[in-house]
């Protein structure tokens, strides 16, 4: 479907009076915007919708009546058989480079963005329904997920929210009765996912690609009022949002190294502009340490790996930057001003994620001042785990109780093949240590904070999976996501939750879902 193609499908709200039971206080920005933007449809129904689970906690936060969303009327609307009152579903068109190739329209093809919502923090949500039906952008697809990807998402986002690290959520599950086919029939179902707003790099670009500058204006004017305000006020404001968006996506790209996460499909339709963790297909938490690791089965080349993510996530806003070229052109007064404002912004992208990782390693090894050679000694204890293969998540965890008191060492020491590689390192960490002001014991409370004790580790999710798709089990479901929303507790009977999968429970592969 070309631009000119893609107009909006009017169809009228399902009339369910009893649907305006459950409220939500709709208040619908994007929906105001030209009607190019998006293609406006409902939802398409589904037999028989039952309830996975509703997020409590979430609903709450969003000003939502959990136990009105787990009611028979709150399933109905989760699972698009009915529209809540307020809400003006739309599947929003966007473009994207998927693996360094430009796609010029993509579209949420299985997605419907039922409106928005003012949290009790302040903050607005977008309340978008996943796998609800076809839409103008499906390009032949079902517009379907499946149950796997589903639970998949709402255990890896909800456990990187508990993790500190921006991300979307998931409000809550329903399967639907029906099918979906892909290599097998599988049980199909519907993920509610709450984001502060699903405007994504390809957003622009599908603007920039049909040379639509009032578009891209329209467009970054309302990025900036919602996720910039500030930008609004400095005498470039265009400038100012994409080098607010190089700040976020930084700091976003350093945290998840941090954690030893690997997105898996880090392409710019799947890059946000609010900064958040968006688009959880074939991502995984490695276990034995390696920059170069890779789970995305369709990630032959190794493009989205471990160790490049800070560069395909620069790679990224460097295409952001070229869609935003007319706008930064006309408040910039020329071409060659505003390419040079452009790279300017994007320059900063490196020193800003430097600073963030770093950071955030000497939080992980207990020190609390700067030194100069912190990052050497950080990048130091990394080459060893990755020539030893430790666990990455373990290794850190270990070594809070080695802050503690030399006697902890012996737990890390038995990460390594060679146990000899770790301690000539300690003794560099001790003698940094004994530079800080810090007790051992405060010392090691504080590494506890940044290094989690759960992780939601490939095999666990994989063995969850399996259970609520081929047996209808929902407890091991329920459980992991009840270690992983609580991942920086040590708690005890859960050492299967903290221990690095064995040989032939290793998952080497990960998969997209749709």
């Amino acid at each position: 479907m070309s631009s000119s193609d893609a107009t909006p499908i009017a169809l009228p709200p399902t009339s369910n009076p009893d649907c305006h039971s459950v409220r939500f206080g709709f208040e619908n920005t994007y929906a105001r915007l030209p009607e190019h933007f998006y293609a406006r449809l409902n939802p398409t129904p589904v037999a028989a919708p039952s309830l996975i689970k509703v997020n409590v906690e979430l609903a709450r936060t969003l000003g939502l009546d959990p136990d009105a969303l787990a009611s028979a009327q709150g399933v109905e609307i989760l699972a698009g058989n009915c529209v809540a009152e307020g809400a003006e579903p739309l599947a929003m068109a966007y473009a994207g480079h998927q693996f360094g190739y430009f796609v010029p329209q993509l579209g949420d093809g299985r997605a419907i963005l039922l409106g928005e919502v003012m949290g009790r923090d302040g903050v607005r949500y977008d309340i978008q329904l996943k796998g609800s039906g076809p839409t103008p952008f499906s390009r032949a697809g079902d517009g379907r997920a499946a149950l796997g990807p589903v639970l998949r998402e709402y255990i890896v986002s909800e456990a990187m929210a508990a993790l500190g690290v921006p991300t979307t959520r998931a409000l809550a599950a329903v399967t639907t009765g029906e099918r979906v086919l892909r290599e097998t029939a599988l049980p199909g179902a519907v993920l509610t996912r709450v984001a502060a707003s699903h405007l994504r790099v390809g957003t622009f670009q599908y603007f920039a690609a049909r040379r639509d500058t009032d578009g891209t204006r329209r467009l970054a004017d309302y990025a900036i009022a919602r996720h910039y305000p500030m930008a609004a006020q400095a005498k470039q404001p265009y400038r100012a949002l994409l080098e607010g968006v190089i700040a976020r996506q930084a700091h976003l790209v350093a945290q998840w190294m941090l954690l030893g996460f690997i997105h898996g499909v880090m392409n710019t339709d799947n890059t946000s502009i609010s900064g958040e963790t968006i688009d959880y297909g074939p991502c995984a938490f490695m276990e034995a340490f390696d920059p170069a690791a890779v789970f995305s089965s369709i990630d032959a080349r190794g493009r989205y790996a471990y160790g490049n993510q800070s560069h395909a996530a620069h790679w990224n806003l460097t295409r952001l930057a070229e869609a935003l070229l007319p706008v930064l052109e006309r408040e910039a007064g020329s071409e060659e001003a505003a390419l040079a404002s452009a790279n300017e912004a994007l320059a900063a992208f490196e020193s800003q994620f430097e600073a963030a990782y770093t950071a955030g390693l000497r939080c992980k090894l207990g020190l609390f001042t700067e030194r100069e050679d912190d990052a050497a000694l950080a990048e130091d204890l990394l080459e060893r785990m990755a020539a030893n293969r430790t666990d990455f998540t373990l290794t850190f965890r270990r070594l809070c109780d080695a802050a503690a008191a030399p006697e902890g060492d012996e737990g890390v020491r038995t990460l390594f093949a060679d146990p000899g590689s770790y301690d000539s390192w300690a003794a560099a960490w001790r003698r940094r240590l004994d530079e800080e002001p810090c007790s051992g014991k405060a010392r090691a409370a504080a590494m506890r904070t940044a290094n989690p004790a759960f992780i939601p580790r490939n095999h666990l999710v994989e063995e969850a999976l399996d259970a609520a798709v081929w047996r209808q089990d929902l407890k091991p479901f329920e459980q992991l996501l009840d270690v992983v929303s609580r991942p920086y507790e040590d708690r005890p009977n859960l050492e299967r939750y903290a221990t690095p999968a064995r040989q032939e429970e290793r998952v080497s592969r990960t998969f997209c879902g749709t």
